[in-house]
């Protein structure tokens, strides 16, 4: 994608450092100068500049989002050649990195933390290694997209573009034109079996909505007591072993969860059954 060029940009016909054509340097004397030709094209080349026209071309972004970024401290500001602002690769690595976390979805305040961090002296490598720790996908779920009729064909006669509107807007779903995606096939087929056998397809929405906010509060419980215990105690000062200690903390977390649902679901079932059962012996007598 090319860069839209910004109103404001410098207009200096000139952007990386090129050598000159060969008409243009002096005679080289002797071997010795050659040699110190060709190193000075070598380190020329390695210590190329850009505009920052050129510099938005490059990474595929308008040159407002370079500008936006600089305003947030997250792009350090270009060296100076009088009204000419350049750019070097160490600008065009940043970005990239910018990227990539956008991708993997940290906010920017989240990326100048850690960009800050880097240049505080702590190895970046150190600093995306505990990134991907610990934002990992913590679930492998498979999406599967279907169109209208299809996701009618599967909820018969209880589909409707306002109740699909709703669902998408709660985040269970995404909706393109026709093209409807579910983030779980599991989870789909779950939901059509509870619809099969008689329940509403409203309360099953209802209800995983409701699932959804309170395992947001959990996930939330344990990130606040990582990031104040693990990340911020002795642990976070060594960048090393606080990836090791997040990777054995992940698995936890989800058995912790997983094994405090089924017990949970022990108890629900035993005291439906013993109501039911009390309900029966009340009409018996």
């Amino acid at each position: 994608m090319r860069a839209e060029r910004d109103p404001k940009a410098e207009d200096a016909p000139a952007t990386g450092r090129r050598s000159a054509p060969a008409a243009e340097r002096p005679a080289a004397a002797g071997h010795a100068g050659e040699d110190d030709a060709a190193d000075g094209r070598a380190a020329s080349a390695s210590r190329r500049e850009y505009r920052i026209a050129e510099l938005a071309e490059a990474v595929g972004l308008p040159v407002r989002t370079l500008r936006y970024y600089q305003e947030r401290k997250l792009l350090p500001p270009p060296r100076r050649s009088g009204r000419i602002g350049l750019y070097s690769e160490e600008h065009l690595a940043r970005l990239r990195v910018i990227g990539g976390l956008l991708e993997r979805g940290h906010t920017l305040e989240g990326i100048r933390e850690l960009l800050s961090a880097w240049e505080q002296g702590r190895d970046i490598r150190s600093v995306l290694g505990i990134e991907r720790a610990v934002t990992g996908p913590w679930s492998h779920e498979e999406p599967v997209t279907m169109s209208y009729a299809d996701l009618c064909a599967l909820f018969p006669g209880q589909v409707t573009r306002e109740r699909l509107e709703a669902v998408a807007a709660a985040g269970l779903l995404e909706v393109d034109g026709d093209r409807i995606t579910h983030w779980s096939r599991r989870h789909l087929e779950a939901t059509a079996a509870f619809v099969r056998a008689g329940v509403p397809v409203e309360e099953v929405l209802a209800a995983g909505i409701e699932l959804r906010r309170r395992l947001d509060e959990m996930a939330a419980l344990f990130v606040r007591l990582a990031s104040q215990y693990v990340v911020g105690g002795p642990a976070g000062r060594d960048p090393d072993g606080l990836v090791e200690t997040i990777a054995r903390l992940r698995p936890g977390a989800q058995v912790t969860v997983e094994a405090g649902f089924a017990a949970a679901m022990d108890r629900q079932v035993r005291a439906e059954i013993d109501r039911v059962l009390g309900s029966i012996a009340t009409n018996t007598d």
